[in-house]
């Protein structure tokens, strides 16, 4: 019996936005993924911690976006925790809950240039599959020297439409995805609702007015 698939997107989630949400479409249709679980991070270990909404803000956030759609779902895994967020250790957990699961790390091209600065990180990539997506302003193939030459058998390239096919999950850990993503990003979200500007479009609806309500991202 195939193992049930599960996607596990990661991120401040600072805010969600609708970018998030297009990207895990398109990968849990391609990949066949029963699920996405999306996970806000406690306190994130790379980034600078100004600006940020508390977890439980974001963690709601998370929550309000993605009740409309099927096969999403925001995990509390790391906020739970309330130290640091590392992969390895949010990994573990997951499998520990989730024995008969088959994980993919989904992760944008510009974080996956990072992953050997990540705690542990031929650990995660032992234990998990990756699902490296294109993001505007970055070139996907870059994601090849992100890692030392002995992983290079181990990247390859899905085809820009259709389901990846078997061959391909068989034959590779590490996929470089072409996605349609959209050009949206949570600083500019931030930047707008401190200036005042519309943010509308650019998340869904209860987030905008879970912002305006929570009086977030104010200076």
């Amino acid at each position: 019996m195939e193992r049930t698939r599960t996607g596990l997107l990661g991120g401040t989630f600072n805010p969600v936005h609708r970018g998030h949400i297009r990207a895990a479409e398109e990968v849990r249709q391609r990949f066949g993924l029963s699920r996405i679980l999306f996970i806000p991070s406690y306190i994130p270990p790379h980034k600078q911690t100004v600006d940020i909404a508390s977890p439980e803000d974001r963690f709601a956030m998370v929550n309000l976006a993605l009740r409309s759609h099927r096969g999403m779902e925001a995990s509390p895994v790391e906020i739970e925790a309330r130290e640091k967020s590392y992969s390895i250790i949010t990994l573990n957990k997951l499998k520990a809950a989730q024995a008969d699961a088959s994980m993919f790390f989904i992760v944008g091209v510009d974080a996956f240039l990072e992953i050997m600065t990540w705690k542990s990180y031929r650990d995660v990539l032992e234990q998990c599959r990756f699902i490296v997506t294109s993001r505007p302003g970055f070139d996907l193939a870059k994601a090849r020297e992100a890692l030392p030459a002995e992983y290079a058998g181990m990247i390859g390239e899905c085809s820009r439409t259709g389901p990846v096919g078997e061959d391909i999950l068989a034959r590779f850990r590490i996929y470089l995805l072409p996605i349609k993503a959209l050009d949206i990003s949570s600083t500019e979200i931030r930047r707008r609702v401190r200036a005042g500007e519309s943010i509308r479009g650019m998340v869904p609806r209860p987030v905008e007015e879970y912002i305006r309500s929570h009086v977030l991202y104010q200076e």
